[in-house]
């Protein structure tokens, strides 16, 4: 069983996981068999079922955070809360009717109901953390866990000293397709005819529906940009009119290094192969696919994430020397003081991008495979057979 979700950061992980141990037990001539506990309104309630995979729903509310203790005990705050325990007995109903062998949580809202409902109907739990820090589910789970598997070492000391023990790094699991980019293919598949091969390419993405401040700051920063670099710039699909009007008093040959998109669909691995550098948010997805391929990053975080994980995210790899971080009031000055000695010094870019691959785990999702049917192993090895619906 597998519960998280609400953005990509939780969903596309997990989705990961179901695949990767699909193929491993095809491959002994056995099936998966999956039922995804989520929310109706998150993505994963598109994902799992184009998946093929089962998908039901239960009660759940989302807390509204605030550094203020007093504005955490709001009228919203506490509604959605006394939703959980509706959604801890609507997560024990589908638990008992399914009887997963192992339950895996990955966070977010939902996995809270379902993680406590593991832990009443004593499945084993395997919880899943993306970023740095423990986010709020994982923490609310985390005594009831099997194991937990964090996607970094810095973790480690960050654990509850109490659930220490069951801690293994597994990294964060990344998309296959993801690492198996060409850039030729992107060169032919976006017609950069205009792009000089000479110079570095950057990427510069806001995520799908782009993010104002990184485009800002890129506008005003594009001619020094273009002409040191070909950029790739995908800027979400309502920016880009008023982009390329922007764009527009370009010389020639700059313009025709400047290629401007709403949105990177099937082609974002071939366009990160051409990439040399990345200009985007810190998300956990996005420092996973990163370092996995070894790219150098100059990251702006998302300042409202919850948390402020994105800046924990970005500041962990500029600490290691695998990205920049820009952190506050980002303009084109700093922007251009973070690129300009990676545009103009191959050394260094290639400096930077094996510290990224050192910190990156293209074999996570294997190692929470792993992870997983070890927990299902060692629950069905201490009788939990006995409660085991046929298969």
């Amino acid at each position: 069983m597998v519960t998280g979700g609400g953005t990509g950061g939780h969903t596309y992980p997990a989705l990961t996981v179901v695949r990767t141990l699909q193929r491993r037990l095809a491959a002994d001539g056995r099936a998966l068999d999956v039922l995804w506990i989520g929310t109706p309104d998150g993505l994963e309630a598109r994902v799992a079922p184009a998946e093929g995979i089962a998908f039901t729903t239960v009660a759940t509310g989302k807390i509204r955070r605030s550094a203020n203790p007093l504005k955490m005990v709001s009228p919203a705050n506490i509604k959605d809360m006394a939703r959980v325990p509706l959604g801890v007995a609507q997560a024990r109903k589908a638990i008992s009717g399914f009887r997963p062998d192992v339950v895996l949580a990955t966070g977010g809202y939902v996995a809270v109901p379902a993680g406590l409902a593991a832990r009443l109907c004593k499945r084993p739990l395997v919880l899943h953390e993306q970023t740095v820090r423990l986010g709020l589910a994982n923490r609310k789970l985390a005594g009831s866990a099997a194991r937990i598997a964090v996607s970094s070492e810095s973790t480690l000391p960050l654990l509850p000293e109490a659930v220490r023990s069951t801690a293994v790094v597994t990294g964060n699991p990344v998309r296959p397709e993801v690492l198996s980019g060409h850039a030729d293919k992107a060169v032919a598949a976006l017609g950069l005819t205009g792009f000089d091969r000479r110079l570095p390419t950057l990427y510069v993405t806001g995520g799908a529906q782009g993010a104002q401040q990184i485009n800002e700051v890129i506008r005003d920063a594009l001619p020094w940009l273009l002409e040191r670099a070909n950029v790739v710039h995908q800027c979400g699909p309502t920016n880009v009119e008023a982009l390329r009007a922007g764009a527009a008093a370009l010389p020639p040959e700059l313009a025709g290094r400047y290629y401007l998109t709403g949105f990177v669909g099937p082609e974002l691995p071939d366009v990160l192969a051409l990439a040399d550098i990345v200009v985007s948010r810190s998300g956990a997805g996005t420092l996973a696919e990163l370092t996995a391929l070894g790219k150098p990053a100059v990251f702006v975080p998302l300042a409202s994430a919850a948390g402020n994980e994105q800046a924990h995210n970005a500041r962990h790899l500029e600490d290691a020397g695998a990205a920049v971080a820009l952190t506050g009031e980002v303009t084109a000055d700093r922007l251009q003081n973070a690129l300009g000695p990676l545009l103009s010094d191959p050394a260094r870019r290639a400096g930077m991008a094996e510290t990224a691959r050192r910190h990156g785990r293209p074999d996570a999702a294997d190692r929470l495979v792993d992870v997983l049917l070890s927990a299902a192993t060692g629950w069905l090895l201490t009788g939990g057979a006995a409660g085991r619906r046929p298969r």
